[in-house]
């Protein structure tokens, strides 16, 4: 029996598998999903296969994360979570990526992507998984970058309004990985681990550039005002500095140089509000956060217009579209902002405000168009670089 068996073996020729060879396949065709400009074809297994990796790179980040919570975590986020809910979030993302993954490589769908998306679905749970031991936590004069922030925001971002450009989508035929995603992404990573740092800088440029503007007797005012009229006051303060600020980026040639980043994105989802220069970023945080503190606004009431701006912020320049009917004229809608980053000459340099449009109204700078949308987005001449790190430099960039 031994020797028939030997024999049998011996005819049939088993094809020698170089792992190497295997492993430079995945990561060849893995990273090219980041360095491809134009957009990526939803093919039988792309789409599933690019979740799965991306579900199994987030938790993996979040065990990392959870492994040196000192320096990887965002000390106001840490004080908000519970450590358990992130637990059963990260089980269920990993038993989902790993099923929908492994499932993947066995009908041969998109094989190289579904291999790297469970090999990091293996390493995250050899690292401990969803019952990762939560290291030391002592954030008291540490640097840390905001991956928990990172995590979580993407995480649910993508959810809630992925789901809402499919329900709602202005332009039907967007696909989600649509052209030059990968660079928002990165802008939007590099923005969310820099929190540390740009909260550091913005709290001591606050308090100590707008200390001597603070009236004690102005602050107690305005904290006796009942919540909601206190919030919409907040947010139209926040708002009217934004509308000045913004309109500043657009019409100071020197300013101009940084906001032409964020205009440069041709394609409107909720990723291309990401794309963003960093010091912009901070001098717009400095002034409007520096007026709020100057008035006083009571915690509850900051706290609230910080969830309100972070998800307008996102929304307006989502894909979406809905009948708005009068709230058109008052509040920043996507129909509204998409116009601003318009590069149809009616638009250029129109639609500033960020919360409430009857702002842009009341100084003129509306759009006003027959047209219910936009034909292009875009810097006009779109001389603005591709890539994350040239457009960081581009406003350094001398002039000929």
């Amino acid at each position: 029996m031994k020797e028939n068996f030997k024999h049998l073996a011996s005819k049939v020729a088993i094809p020698a598998i170089d792992m190497s060879e295997v492993a430079n396949e995945v990561i060849s065709e893995t990273s090219s999903l980041l360095n491809k400009e134009g957009e990526i074809k939803q093919g039988y297994g792309m789409a599933s296969g690019i979740f799965s990796l991306c579900l199994a790179i987030l938790c993996f980040l979040g065990v990392i994360a959870f492994h040196f919570p000192e320096y990887l975590t965002t000390p106001e986020l840490r004080d908000v979570y519970n450590t358990a809910d992130i637990r059963q979030i990260m089980f269920f993302a990993l038993l989902f990526s790993g099923g929908w993954s492994f499932s993947n490589i066995l009908l041969n769908r998109k094989r190289n992507i579904n291999l790297a998306a469970f090999f990091f679905v293996m390493i995250t749970v050899a690292l401990g998984g969803s019952r990762v031991h939560v290291g030391d936590y002592n954030h008291e004069n540490t640097y840390y970058l905001g991956l928990d922030w990172f995590i979580l925001d993407l995480l649910g971002s993508s959810i809630i309004f992925v789901l809402l450009e499919k329900m709602f989508p202005l332009y039907k035929g967007q696909t989600l990985f649509r052209k030059a995603w990968q660079n928002d992404l990165i802008h939007f990573g590099f923005n969310h681990l820099l929190i540390g740092f740009m909260l550091l800088v913005v709290n001591f440029t606050i308090h100590y550039g707008f200390g001597w503007l603070v009236k004690h007797s102005l602050q107690e005012f305005i904290q006796s005002i009942w919540f909601f009229p206190q919030l919409l006051l907040c947010i139209f303060i926040a708002d009217f500095v934004e509308y000045w600020t913004h309109r500043s980026y657009h019409e100071v040639p020197f300013l101009w140089k940084y906001h032409s980043i964020h205009h440069s994105s041709e394609v409107m989802d909720w990723l291309a509000g990401s794309r963003l220069h960093i010091l912009e970023i901070i001098v717009t945080r400095v002034l409007i956060l520096g007026a709020l503190y100057v008035m006083g606004f009571s915690k509850n009431v900051l706290d609230m217009y910080i969830l309100i701006v972070g998800f307008q912020s996102v929304f307006n320049h989502s894909n979406v579209h809905l009948n708005w009917g009068p709230l058109r004229y008052i509040l920043v809608t996507p129909d509204f902002h998409h116009w601003h980053h318009s590069s149809d000459d009616i638009a250029i340099d129109k639609n500033y405000a960020a919360h409430f449009a009857f702002i842009d109204y009341i100084f003129g700078s509306a759009v006003d168009s027959e047209k219910q949308f936009p034909d292009k987005y875009g810097v006009v001449g779109n001389y603005v670089p591709h890539g994350f790190l040239k457009q960081q430099l581009f406003p350094f960039k001398l002039q000929k």
